[in-house]
């Protein structure tokens, strides 16, 4: 499994709870139809106010080939427009990991 993880940071103009209303509402309705998504996890920290990010981004796919044609496609386009008007699409790290799972208790 291939998994995009961002650490973002909302742009200047936003509060952390407008950031986290638009990010996981109407941008997340439209981020999800992403082809070969498999999985789209959002976070947001407990205490925002000491945090260095505004939320956690991962992004799940079979494998490279289908991450490459996710963001190849023209719902990608969109999709970044889209976040670009509230994150700062420049401020964050992003890491592209193989997520290798140790434990996972909802499998019981």
């Amino acid at each position: 499994m291939t998994k995009i993880v961002d650490l973002l940071v909302r742009r200047d103009g936003y509060t952390h709870e407008e950031f986290a209303d638009r990010w996981q509402g109407d941008h997340s309705e439209l981020a999800k139809d992403l082809p070969g998504l498999q999985r789209y996890v959002t976070s947001v920290p407990t205490d925002p106010e000491r945090a260095a990010y505004d939320g956690v981004l991962e992004l799940y796919f079979e494998d490279m080939d289908a991450l490459s044609a996710a963001f190849d496609s023209d719902l990608a386009e969109t999709v970044q427009a889209d976040a670009a008007e509230f994150i700062d699409l420049e401020a964050g790290p992003r890491l592209i990991v193989e997520e290798t799972v140790q434990l996972d208790e909802r499998d019981d």
